[in-house]
């Protein structure tokens, strides 16, 4: 039986909506017959439009309560006073939506991409109490996202100014950049997010749990904290780390020309527990076969092509980190966290000794929540107990993997 549509807002059947979301897709691949979308205040609730292309489509003042969107593509789509309570946006591409003055109260927001999204406070449209649509009413509403799960979900420089965010899961996001002044946070859940330079002006962040957040540059002075759960978060480098930078760039540099001679010149490096942080670009492209850095923090490095194979790399910090086509072939990275890292086209795979024998990358009991690792060859790695949950492993070579006990809820690429 065909649900009523909501007062004042068009339902379509489902051969119309096929016909107008085919036309869109083609419009968005630059294919013949294509037609942007522009649905307008219709009711979409409990619609099924998972993996949906929506690219740039204008759906302001519609209603998708309810409805299944994960994997959709709404990317640049115009969402303004849109309605998604209690919606399925697990893994939806929302880059620079529009969504001012929207409500997502309750909707499952996990590992979605909503960079640059917008959801400042706006305008809603709602039917006129007597003429209906297209005749409206405005009014004002800030944007609303209260009790919904973000955990892994990318946020970086989004506009959440005003955002009524209450009781939220943003647990292992990344909101780097993001602008949340004014915005009621509390008792909303941070804990492990990615928050460096987040603007947090007057937020209300009382009984907020930021455990083992990364908020360097992030002025909670300036925000309401009182009940704020701050333990092990992660704040600037300190003055004496990074009057070490230079010198730990120079034993680094010397460990590469080390590698690069085959052991006649330079040295290897320990820097064990320490905070490379301040180093910034410097090990980008580095020959670091065979570092020891276990314990040391590399939060959002970028490790481009970098070299490690065989390092020891034990309890490392590299939330956030950039390791895009490195070598880490026998690496050791037992209870590494890897959350929200970059690993596309990484090498992870088994390293060769020679005489036949191979060594296994190991990341036994590492956590990889929400990291990006499409395209990566994990040929023969441990993963044994490791966290995979809304890991992207789209495309990885995973021959021969080890993964007993890992944790692959939500993973992507991964068989079960």
């Amino acid at each position: 039986m065909a649900r009523p549509a909501l007062a004042g807002r068009r339902r379509l059947t489902a051969g119309e909506l096929d016909l107008i979301l085919g036309a869109h897709a083609r419009f968005v691949a630059g294919e013949p017959g294509g037609k942007r979308c522009s649905l307008p205040f219709v009711d979409f609730s409990g619609l099924d439009l998972a993996g949906r292309e929506l690219s740039g489509a204008e759906l302001a003042g519609s209603v998708f309560d309810g409805a299944k969107l994960c994997g959709a593509r709404l990317a640049g789509a115009k969402l303004a006073g849109c309605d998604f309570r209690s919606a399925d946006l697990r893994g939806a591409v929302l880059v620079r939506a529009d969504l001012r003055g929207a409500c997502l109260q309750g909707a499952n927001l996990a590992h979605a991409d909503l960079t640059e999204v917008d959801l400042r406070p706006g305008k809603v449209a709602l039917p006129h109490p007597s003429r209906g649509f297209p005749a409206v009413i405005e009014e004002p509403r800030n944007g609303e996202i209260d009790k919904a799960t973000l955990t892994g979900a990318t946020l970086d420089r989004s506009r959440l100014d005003g955002l009524y965010a209450a009781g939220a899961d943003f647990s292992d996001c990344s909101l780097t950049g993001a602008i949340l002044t004014d915005a009621n946070l509390k008792d909303t859940n941070f804990t492990g997010a990615l928050m460096e330079n987040a603007r947090v002006e007057r937020a209300n962040l009382e009984g907020a749990d930021l455990q083992g957040a990364v908020i360097t540059g992030v002025k909670l002075a300036e925000a309401k904290t009182r009940g704020a759960k701050l333990d092990r978060t992660l704040e600037a480098p300190t003055r004496a780390g990074v009057s070490r930078a230079d010198k730990l760039t120079q034993i680094l540099r010397g460990h590469d020309q080390w590698v690069r001679s085959g052991g006649k010149q330079g040295a290897r490096a320990v820097v064990d527990g320490e905070d490379l942080r301040p180093l910034g670009d410097a090990l980008k492209g580095l020959r670091l076969t065979a570092l020891s850095a276990k314990r040391a923090c590399l939060v959002g490095l970028d490790l481009t092509d970098v070299q490690l194979q065989g390092a020891d790399l034990e309890a490392c910090d590299l939330r956030g980190a950039i390791l895009k086509d490195a070598d880490l072939r026998g690496a050791r990275l037992a209870g590494a966290d890897l959350t929200k890292a970059s690993l596309q086209g990484a090498l992870l795979a088994l390293l060769p000794l020679g005489g036949g024998r191979t060594t296994p990358t190991v990341l036994t009991g590492a956590r990889l929540r929400s990291t990006a690792a499409a395209g990566a060859d994990l040929s023969g790695a441990s993963l044994g107990d490791a966290d995979l949950r809304g890991c992207d492993l789209t495309g990885a070579k995973l021959a021969a993997v080890e993964l007993t006990g890992a944790q692959r809820r939500s993973a992507r690429g991964l068989a079960d």
